[in-house]
């Protein structure tokens, strides 16, 4: 007797349904088909023990399982629950009546309690447009799954629930989820501050023009200086995901594992802060079974790395691309997946291997050639896609001994969000374009328009730095970005001169270009 049900498959960060066609009949082998890999072919073992322990009937007969489409190939556990039903089906102890409307999945343990699975909100999102009527899943994911208005999750614990529910022998309420409320609750709440930070305002300035405009930051300086401790605040006044950003973080966030049971929605932006070891495929992502890299973990947020000239150089040159197209495409011979990759990167160095070059007290014990060595570790199309390059000078001591308190990170956030809410207005009717960081050369030249007085002014700064037409536009969206700080519908000469002041890397000092 042939069954059918429904499961279904992630690739890249979309989903995919996969029909589970079960025949039992004469004999006494099982087949699987339809390009399963082996955690799907030893699904049987899961299974027969599954059964078994829940006091069902394993047939002793031929079992041929097929997973359609068959050109696509099936990885991973999640299966599991939806062959089973099938089997018990195809074997007459429980009715197909509701089959057909219900999406299955989980991974069975052998005592048939049912274990969770990754990928549950893309999952849920293609089960609702596919017209599912629900989706039965391991109690764990059932959090996640709810965020997805118009579907039942049916949440289970173990596969003598999921028989029961389907033989109209147990009601299992579906789960609710108050999305309004997730976005209000604790997790909203950072246990870092601006105001942890005493002194460095200029700092302060050049990371709250990076987060107005979604801009690149570098920060270099000595050892102690507080990059770090800056780089791990940014985020605190970053404007607040909204919902469709937040859907597709999490959709990143759960197919490569990273979610949390108790987290259904992710509410505040991500922060990733990679070591030094990482390899490319790590960074970018990619895999035989290809899986988001730290630049996709980072969308929609910041991806920090520490001591940049310590990272490999391969692993550096990779994120060029995805810096420019906010995006990452890993190709197979099989298999094309597109990742977004849309992230705030900000990086700190030491200006040479001791750290101590151009500190105002401390000598450097590092020769010209070994200074300019290690600052070419970082190569200067790299460099040109980073927007503010920012020197961090050492804290004196009364300033850290100051009384008072510094300028806390929610004053900065309001001030983020209007300037925010300016771009937002100005790029309203242009695709993917959200915050001046993401205009095009075409359209920053269109927006970023600027009277002779400022054209003088930027020749001069191009012709002494020997900047590139890449660092060109760079200047012009910082500069538009401060404007729109203060509000201004013109870029003005001061607006400039501070934007250019933040190119400190393609100063001599710091040996020019690199």
């Amino acid at each position: 007797m042939l069954n059918k049900t429904y499961c279904s498959a992630v690739y890249g960060i979309e989903a995919c349904t996969i029909t589970v066609e079960v025949v039992v009949s004469t004999g006494l082998h099982y087949y699987i088909v339809g390009l399963p890999d082996n955690a799907v072919k030893e699904s049987l073992r899961r299974i027969e023990s599954a059964i078994t322990s829940c006091q069902l009937h394993m047939p002793r007969q031929k079992i041929v399982v097929n997973l359609a489409p068959a050109d696509i190939r099936k990885e991973g556990s999640s299966y599991d629950l939806s062959i089973a039903i099938g089997i018990l089906a195809s074997s007459g102890q429980l009715t197909n009546e509701l089959l057909e409307q219900y999406l299955i999945l989980g991974e069975l343990s052998l005592d048939g309690s049912i274990k969770p699975i990754r990928g549950v909100l893309p999952i849920a999102l293609q089960a609702l447009n596919d017209g599912f009527k629900g989706i039965i899943l391991p109690q764990q994911n059932a959090q996640e799954a709810a965020i997805v208005a118009g579907i039942d999750v049916i949440a289970v614990e173990n596969l003598t629930e999921v028989v029961q529910f389907l033989n109209n022998s147990k009601n299992i309420l579906p789960t609710k989820v108050d999305i309004q409320s997730l976005f209000h609750t604790e997790t909203n709440k950072y246990d870092v501050d601006f105001a942890d930070v005493r002194g460095q305002e200029n700092i302060k300035r050049a990371l709250e023009i990076a987060a107005a405009g979604g801009h690149n930051v570098i920060l270099i300086g000595p050892p102690g200086a507080g990059k770090t401790m800056l780089a791990k605040r940014l985020p605190t006044v970053l404007p607040p995901l909204n919902m469709i950003e937040s859907l597709e973080t999490t959709k990143i966030h759960s197919v490569s594992g990273n979610l949390k049971a108790k987290d259904a929605l992710l509410t505040i932006r991500p922060f990733r802060a990679p070591h030094h070891t990482i390899s490319d495929v790590a960074m970018v992502g990619g895999g035989s079974n290809p899986q988001p890299g730290e630049i996709s973990l980072s969308h929609h947020g910041v991806l920090f790395l520490d001591e940049l000239p310590e990272f490999k150089r391969s692993v550096l040159e990779v994120m060029r691309q995805p810096l420019e197209s906010r995006s990452i495409t890993i190709s197979r011979a099989k298999l094309t997946i597109d990742y977004p990759a849309s992230f705030m990167l900000i990086a700190a160095m030491n200006p040479c291997p001791c750290g101590y070059f151009n500190h105002p007290e401390k000598e450097c014990i590092c020769g010209s050639n070994t200074v300019q060595r290690y600052l070419s570790k970082i190569s200067g199309p790299l460099l040109d896609r980073i927007d503010l390059h920012v020197e961090v000078t050492p804290v004196l001591f009364d300033e850290l001994s100051a009384a008072g308190s510094s300028e806390n990170s929610l004053t900065v956030r309001n001030r983020v969000i209007q300037t925010r809410l300016i771009q937002k207005q100005r790029f309203e009717s242009i695709p993917d374009v959200h915050c001046n960081a993401h205009m095009s050369t075409k359209l920053t030249r269109d927006i970023c328009q600027i009277g002779e007085p400022q054209k003088k002014l930027l020749k001069t700064a191009i012709d002494r730095l020997n900047l590139s037409a890449r660092a060109y536009d760079r200047i012009l969206k910082v500069a538009r970005t401060i404007a729109d700080m203060e509000n201004s519908s013109t870029i003005e000469n001061h607006h400039l001169a501070e934007a250019i002041q933040y190119r400190n890397l393609d100063r001599e000092t710091w040996g020019g270009k690199f």
